[in-house]
């Protein structure tokens, strides 16, 4: 499969159409944002670290039954996905008060809830991407009622397969962001899962944060972290590993 030409453009992320029809080429970038693109820098060695932590978690949860726009692997920065019409919702799911949680509701962060709790965010820049109800994205036909309930189900699914993994890596799954996209034949998880899109805490030192926040919060090496990210997962999903991988092409 060779890749062809570009056809998105993104922050984190990049796709190219190929010559096999339906299936495309995610790049992942060396690039990292934050505040909607307002914080940016270039990390040499990102865009490869969260390539291969996807590849593993979507490894994993095909595994479990949860299918994905993930095809293969390609080489340290680009994988194969299917092609799908991507729903216009952010699914977020937290299982421990932080970020915007805490300081919307006045609620101490690192506190565990109950249950996990699930939320919507319209995928609109120019809006700062709000966050919206059910009855919102319903109104809106971003979705309809039914995709809105498989939505909910899914991420919950996704969250119930994580939560234990990544707990067994030593790292506390606080909240995680899923992109849906649209086949033919339903609904399928796609982008990516990985630190970026993830708040993982160190499990014996909360305050130590594994995830994008050390950027956010200029808190450490952005890079360091995610490699001891990939270190302590391949401990417990060494299985799902892509294995050697070619270097990949520089950013276009």
């Amino acid at each position: 499969m060779s890749t062809t030409s570009p056809l998105y453009e993104g922050k984190a992320k990049s796709l190219y159409t190929t010559d096999r029809e339906g299936i495309l080429v995610q790049r992942f970038k060396d690039s990292a944002t934050a505040f909607n693109g307002r914080k940016f820098a270039t990390l040499p060695g990102k865009g490869a670290l969260n390539n291969r932590i996807s590849s593993i978690l979507f490894r994993l949860l095909r595994e479990s039954g949860i299918d994905s726009h993930y095809v293969d692997t390609r080489n340290t920065r680009d994988m194969g996905v299917r092609a799908v019409r991507i729903v216009p919702l952010e699914v977020v799911v937290r299982n421990v008060v932080a970020g915007s949680l805490s300081t919307r509701l006045g609620l101490d962060e690192g506190v565990a809830l109950r249950h996990p709790i699930v939320e919507l965010y319209y995928k609109r820049d120019d809006l700062g991407d709000p966050m919206i109800c059910m009855d919102h994205a319903a109104v809106m036909q971003l979705a309809t009622d039914a995709e809105l309930q498989q939505l909910k189900r899914m991420a919950l699914e996704v969250n119930d397969v994580l939560q234990p993994l990544w707990a067994s890596a030593e790292l506390t799954l606080v909240d995680f962001k899923l992109e849906f996209g649209r086949t033919d034949s339903g609904l399928l998880l796609a982008d990516e899962i990985s630190p970026d899109t993830s708040r993982l805490w160190d499990r014996t030192d909360p305050s130590r944060r594994m995830d994008k926040d050390v950027f956010r919060r200029d808190l450490g090496d952005l890079v360091e972290t995610y490699t001891e990210v990939l270190r302590r997962l391949l401990t417990v999903a060494a299985a799902h590993d892509p294995g050697e991988l070619t270097d990949a092409p520089s950013d276009r």
